[in-house]
């Protein structure tokens, strides 16, 4: 098979929503009409029996949220779908935010009850910065919800993008029926099933189908009549360019726990969606058909397996053909390195590959030579961008409470903070250490991993700090500003000098007092983004 035949072949995509709003009880679904598992976990907070496929580490099981991105791959028809399960929870946003550099699209959960929410918005406006195709799922149709026409122009007004239903769902909460495509004139009918794959489609030759009636009955019938003719006044027919360009978001309504609208989401998708596209790189765009490798890493995990305290690297394959045993250009490190055993997931359980191609995620066992944004090829000193640290929110000093343990927490804090749900800052002299990070949630996740990961226990003292900036400018004036600040200056892991300003006032009287100095609020400067 050429190298273009395996690219048209992949799609690869992340599943964002608020949390609660019922995401990776849709990968669940996903997974199920993809034919990948055979039943079903159902996803309940905090009172989980079966657990979701997707959510693998110890807390997420307690908890009912997904807080670690999980990558799974399945076959459907003759496409390879590639699903980047990101963490709900506005704690673990810039998780989210990396993850959905190494995607091609995207679908967005929502929740029918509650419409757009918080996160909602703070995620649509990352795919708006790189054009990233949406499609929308209405989820929980089985229960009480909002209009569905309330809902769309809500979605509209609220996340800057138009939409166009392909789907209309029937009723609504107990009287819920199905959904009818508008896009072949179909009607799906299901029965409510949590755990198994249920496939009740009836084709109709249009919503005047003599058939319809005695399938949900007149007033459904009638109802359902009004809507389309409505939705076809209101909305543009659909447009599959205007999506591609990330324009225009087609709309599908269901419910995942229940297994309605979850088909002809997937069908759609595989049709529709956009294959690997090009990647920008701090040199020069890098097109998937290139035959010579190349590719970044989104994401590090430790100990997926927590018998085996390994150390998992995710890399999304940008162009030619990455093979195991072949050595490739490490940039950063300038060296060489070949990888034995890479794998592909499905969830938690891992198979090794022989090779990859564009579009695929593949986990590569680490010694600890990655960091996240890490490029390799087979040769070229590129790096792949848009990978960026952003100024944490919270800050924390780390205080160890067991001595004799001290080892296991150096290594714990080093490795978790490498997986990028939080950031480590060194203060020298005296070896202080700042974790900084997005949410309160993380901090107890950190602790909770350390203590059942690496046998150590530490504290979190609160430290007032507002944002973190890294800085660029002349040498000299950046000695002297350090010098007079060395209070608030710390080093992050890569060693770039980092100035911690206590204040928003603080912040801005170090800018106007120190013009020829540029503070940046995420870390990816080097290319004048900040």
């Amino acid at each position: 098979m050429t190298l273009q035949q395996e690219i048209n072949k992949r799609k690869t995509f992340g599943i964002i929503s608020h949390p609660d709003a019922g995401k990776t009880t849709l990968t669940e679904k996903l997974l199920l009409f993809g034919g990948a598992i055979q039943i079903a976990g159902a996803v309940k907070s905090n009172k989980i029996t079966k657990t979701a496929t997707s959510d693998f580490m110890e807390i997420e099981k307690q908890r009912g949220i997904s807080v670690a991105t999980s990558v799974m791959s399945f076959h459907y028809k003759d496409k390879i779908v590639n699903i980047l399960d990101t963490p709900g929870h506005k704690d673990f946003a810039e998780d989210t935010y990396r993850t959905l550099t190494a995607v091609d699209s995207v679908i967005l959960v929502i929740d029918s009850v509650k419409g757009v929410e918080e996160q909602t918005r703070k995620l649509m406006q990352v795919c708006r910065m790189r054009s990233t195709p949406v499609i929308v799922f209405i989820n929980k149709l089985d229960r009480e919800g909002r209009d569905p026409f309330d809902l769309l122009e809500e979605l509209e007004k609220e996340l800057s993008i138009s939409v166009r239903p392909l789907s209309w769902p029937i009723g609504m909460g107990k009287t819920f029926k199905g959904v009818y495509l508008m896009y072949n004139h179909s009607l799906n009918l299901f029965e409510a099933s949590k755990t198994k794959r249920t496939d009740e489609v009836v084709t109709l030759k249009g919503i005047d189908d003599p058939q319809l009636p005695a399938l949900i009955g007149e007033k459904a019938s009638e109802q359902l009549a009004h809507d389309i003719e409505f939705v076809e006044e209101l909305y543009e027919p659909f447009d599959p360019a205007m999506y591609q360009e990330g324009l225009l978001a087609p709309v599908f309504f269901g419910s995942a726990v229940n297994n309605f609208g979850v088909k002809e989401l997937l069908d759609t998708f595989v049709e529709l969606a956009p294959g690997p596209r090009a990647r920008p790189t701090n040199v020069r765009e890098v097109e998937p058909l290139e035959p010579k490798f190349s590719g970044f890493v989104f994401k590090i995990h430790a100990n997926l397996d927590p018998n085996h305290r390994d150390r998992i690297a995710f890399l999304r394959v940008c162009s030619g053909k990455f093979e195991r045993n072949k050595f490739f250009n490490h940039v950063r490190l300038h060296k060489n390195l070949r990888f034995n055993n890479p794998y592909n997931f499905m969830a938690q359980s891992k198979s090794i590959i022989e090779e990859a191609y564009p579009g695929d995620v593949v986990g590569l066992y680490d010694t600890g030579n990655f960091k996240i944004g890490d490029t390799l090829t087979e040769g070229e000193e590129i790096m792949f961008m848009g990978i960026p640290s952003f100024s944490p929110e919270i800050f924390k000093e780390v205080i160890n409470t067991d001595p004799m343990k001290t080892k296991q927490l150096e290594k714990g804090i080093e490795q978790l903070t490498d997986e990028g749900v939080a950031q480590l800052f060194r203060q020298q002299p005296g070896n202080r250490k700042y974790i900084g990070t997005v949410g309160e949630l993380q901090f107890e996740v950190i602790q909770h991993r350390l203590k059942h990961e690496y046998n150590a226990s530490c504290r979190f003292d609160n430290v007032q700090f507002h944002k973190a900036c890294w800085m660029t400018g002349p040498t000299t004036a950046l000695n002297d500003f350090c010098k007079y600040k060395q209070k608030e200056i710390v080093l992050d892991k890569d060693g770039n000098r980092v100035f911690l300003a206590q204040t928003p006032y603080v912040l801005r009287m170090a800018r106007e007092n120190n013009p020829e100095i540029t503070f940046h609020e995420t870390s990816e400067f080097k290319v004048g983004i900040g």
